[in-house]
């Protein structure tokens, strides 16, 4: 017999009596805390054995137990309260060399059990009182992971039925623990066998369709506690590590509300004339000109010593770095404050202020503003100065953006995400860019890679509604990489040696994986023409992390950008009744129209949309680079 045949011995699972089984001298888990085997003989009451054991079969017809030997002594407890638990599956070999084998899987790599007989099995433990700490201990995982698990065993019996039958994805299940509703949870499960509901999105919009994050700004301002204060409801995401307004009514009142009481306590703590409120997160004064028609008296601005001047340039440069403390921080705001001047009295007699929230649901201000009616007395009083006239012939005429900057930068972020995420499945590229980095053939005028202070360059958009950043380029971490980041802490703690070794032991997809994430978080944008050229090499797609929405991208176009944009997906032609429907209605219902031809296959179903136009729309972005 060869060696070759030694390995290939046919393995035979049995059922084999509970008193003919014994603890075989070469398994590895010769001695184990009772405790562990206490709490996993009451799993096994519970929920039954979900995995077999494996054994070496000896010369008298008994089993010795070499894979296994912590569920082997927990069934020789827990047979006493289920005697079916007598009788045990055993995966058996006559081979010595085999088992020996096994013995070892079972000490350096235990087979995963099925995510969903896991999933049942914690459900019928917590079903019997038991607390999370016992069933993370009973099965070696960390809590995190059984409260996901739990989570996962509150869905009906049919979604988990889909999910072990290869129907729909996990990803889709863990969509579905943000509802609490069965039978729109069912309802969503048939829309995605139907095809309907294609991905975790649309089937999160089916779910909650108006809910509102935890992350959006007003959610932010307002507060979990007063909104649930109030009469709303949440509901938690624990994949997405998130939490679900699920009342967006109620969010915009209290928004609303609050927003106008912090407007008033501002007017009335620095003192100014009147207060109005923005629901722009970050109002440039000249949009609020253009809207408003006011105009701006400026501060009287302050001027630092030359202490004061190195000192803030100092602490400025720690800020970039993200290395000021809480200390540091008040000082430069002091010395920032100074810079930008205060109001004088006579000023605030006659201005006011414009109250917003920002991305980070922070109170803001835009101050100094004057209304057309009080602009000629603030002539008079010389706080602003009298408009020019130049005449029509020789003053020269800007032409508007077609894009506002704050949106330009939000497309910029995305598209350095998507070439990011991208980079993380082509390693052998990111090295050869790297090692171009570093030699004189980059001619060192090339800034590849964000090392310095500043750190990674911004991939994230400020409006990241329908934005998914990978998680090993920052952010939240998923399931994996949390599992992966908790190891790499565990290593952490035995010291650099040991921790180098048990690191080289991973073998080289991890290193290189390690590698590749940490050089595609530092990429950076390059010159238009090399930035394209890395793009199209690493099959950059920005429409595969970003969706184009109302909030994202709609909004904050002109209603004529969206009536040429309208027409030219759907072929229409500007005397058509479709288009002129679309190009005569308000700005709110294009911004709603543009979002469900982008985010709603029934509409596009209703309109028609051909393959050609389905395929145009999924390709869509915008020309602002």
């Amino acid at each position: 017999m060869s060696k070759l045949e030694t390995f290939t011995a046919p393995e035979i699972i049995e059922t084999v009596a509970l008193s003919n089984l014994y603890l075989s001298d070469i398994n590895p888990r010769q001695e184990v805390a009772d405790e562990g085997i206490a709490l996993l003989a009451e799993s096994l009451v519970t929920c039954g054995l979900i995995q077999n054991l494996s054994g070496l079969r000896d010369k008298d017809g008994k089993v010795g137990i070499v894979a296994g030997g912590r569920r082997f002594r927990a069934l020789n407890i827990a047979v006493t309260e289920r005697p079916d638990l007598a009788n045990v599956p055993v995966k058996i070999t006559d081979n010595p060399f085999v088992a020996e084998q096994w013995a070892n899987a079972e000490n350096t790599a235990r087979e995963e059990l099925d995510p969903i007989d896991e999933v049942r099995a914690y459900g019928k433990m917590a079903a019997k009182s038991l607390s999370v700490g016992k069933i993370s201990n009973a099965f070696g995982v960390t809590e995190a992971h059984v409260r996901r698990r739990l989570a996962l065993a509150d869905l009906p019996d049919a979604v988990l039925d889909a999910v072990k039958a290869g129907e729909i994805s996990q990803g889709i299940a863990k969509t579905m623990t943000i509802c609490d509703d069965e039978a729109k949870i069912l309802e969503a499960l048939e829309g995605v066998k139907a095809g309907r509901l294609y991905n975790e999105y649309y089937v999160r919009q089916a779910l909650t369709p108006e809910s509102v994050r935890n992350t959006d700004r007003k959610a932010k301002f307002v507060g979990q506690d007063a909104f649930e204060e109030a009469g709303g409801t949440v509901t938690s995401d624990l994949f997405q590590n998130e939490t679900l307004f699920k009342d967006p009514e109620l969010l915009e009142r209290l928004y609303s509300e609050k927003l106008e009481a912090e407007a008033e306590k501002l007017r009335e703590a620095e003192g100014w004339a009147w207060a109005m409120t923005t629901d722009d997160s970050n109002p440039y004064f000249y949009e609020v000109r253009d809207a408003h028609g006011v105009a701006q008296t400026p501060a009287v601005e302050g001027v630092l010593t030359e202490e004061q001047t190195e000192r803030f340039d100092e602490l400025a440069e720690l800020e970039e770095g993200d290395a000021l403390d809480e200390a540091g921080q008040a000082e430069l705001d002091a010395l920032q404050k100074v810079l930008d001047g205060e109001y004088e009295p006579e000023q605030k007699a006659i201005a006011g202020i414009m109250v917003f929230v920002r991305h980070n649901g922070e109170i803001s201000a835009l101050r100094g503003l004057i209304k057309p009616e009080d602009q000629a007395a603030a002539i008079e009083q010389e706080l602003i100065e009298a408009p020019s006239k130049p005449s029509k012939a020789t003053a020269p005429q800007a032409e508007k953006p077609a894009f506002s900057q704050k949106f330009i930068d939000d497309m910029k972020a995305i598209r350095l995400a998507a070439v990011q995420t991208a980079m993380l499945d082509k390693p052998e590229y990111v090295l050869s860019l790297f090692a171009f980095y570093a030699t004189p053939a980059s001619g060192h005028y090339t800034s590849l890679f964000g090392f310095g202070y500043g750190g990674a360059e911004n991939n994230k958009p400020e409006i990241d509604d329908q934005f998914v950043l990978d998680p090993r380029l920052g952010g939240e971490r998923d399931e994996a990489a949390e599992e992966a980041y908790s190891q790499f802490q565990e290593m952490a703690g035995k010291g650099s040696v040991e921790a180098f070794k048990a690191f080289r032991d991973l073998g080289k997809k991890t290193r290189n994986g390690e590698i590749t994430a940490f050089l595609a978080r530092r990429f950076t944008t390059q010159r238009a023409d090399f930035m394209a050229e890395i793009a199209a090499d690493v099959g950059a797609e920005i429409r595969s992390i970003w969706t184009p929405s109302a909030a994202n991208c709609f909004k904050r176009l002109e209603g004529v950008q969206l009536d040429e944009l309208y027409k030219d997906l759907l072929d229409l032609h500007m005397d058509t009744d479709d288009y002129r429907a679309f190009s005569k209605s308000k700005k709110g219902e294009k911004n709603e129209a543009m979002h469900k031809l982008f985010n709603d296959p029934e509409h596009q179903k209703a309109l028609r949309v051909t393959p050609e136009q389905k395929a145009r729309i999924d390709a869509w972005v915008p020309e602002c680079f």
